[in-house]
């Protein structure tokens, strides 16, 4: 939109050089708009993806190692999560050296989140992907041990979360892999999950659940993540989140026997 406006403006004040000029600044601007004050420049989004990575499996690692003993349902969900991005040999080398950083017990986890926001910490979305990707690596075993729950919780303090903020993201993220791979149940229960999935309650109204699922769906959008720096590769993960969103709302609009007004 932008890129237009100024190239008009820019070829009605300086002809074809001020056209080419409108082109430049108008994208630019629209870049900004669709993905965020950290879409712009693309060199810093590369080092933005590498250093998203490198929280990430240190992270992990960190996680897996937090109950004294990494588990072989933590190991075989790192080796899923690393398929699932289909990573290059070289790629998946580095992704298990930080890993087995994170591991290790001397591992500092503060160093890592103050270089994650240094570089990650001014994009809208990319804390909350990284936290929901962490949240679903605490549960791998089935179970969240006390030790798991207490580094969740510190990282998501160094990275801006207070503990409230962060337990409604967990429950939200909890509730939304109850629809992962399509799955509902029939009952009432299911319904619970959907209004918790989408961090509102059977007590919102119309406007406040379809708000609800549009900043979700907003925040898991392919191009903005990308443009924010999540790697490309991960866009695949992101997307199936949405889907499960997707259908936690197809699933209270049905229960509320609307149409238009929450279809978006």
């Amino acid at each position: 939109m932008f890129k237009f406006i100024f190239i008009i403006a820019g070829y009605y004040f300086l002809g074809f050089w001020g056209a080419l000029l409108g082109w430049f600044f108008g994208s630019f601007f629209d870049r900004v708009r669709v993905y965020g004050s950290g879409g712009a420049n693309p060199l810093s989004n590369a080092l933005r993806q590498a250093v998203f990575l490198e929280a990430l499996f240190i992270s992990m690692g960190k996680l897996a190692k937090a109950d004294g003993h990494v588990s072989q349902h933590e190991i075989d969900h790192v080796e899923a999560f690393m398929q699932k991005l289909g990573m290059t040999a070289q790629h998946r080398s580095q992704a298990i050296a930080w890993f087995k950083q994170g591991v290790d017990p001397s591992c500092d986890i503060g160093p890592v989140c103050k270089k994650f926001m240094a570089v990650c910490g001014h994009t809208k979305d990319l804390k909350q992907v990284l936290l929901v990707y962490l949240i679903v690596m605490a549960y791998a075993d089935g179970h969240l041990h006390p030790a798991e729950e207490a580094l969740l919780i510190d990282i998501a303090a160094r990275i801006g979360y207070d503990q409230a903020a962060f337990r409604h993201l967990m429950d939200m993220v909890l509730n939304q892999t109850h629809f992962a791979g399509g799955q509902q149940a029939n009952a009432g229960v299911a319904l619970d999950d959907a209004y918790k999935a989408l961090g509102v309650s059977r007590d919102s109204s119309d406007a406040e659940v379809k708000r609800a699922w549009r900043k979700l769906m907003s925040q898991y959008h392919p191009d903005k993540l990308i443009g924010q720096g999540l790697p490309e590769d991960m866009i695949a993960m992101a997307t199936e989140q949405a889907k499960e969103i997707q259908l936690a709302y197809e699933l209270i609009k049905k229960s509320r026997n609307i149409g238009g007004e929450l279809s978006g």
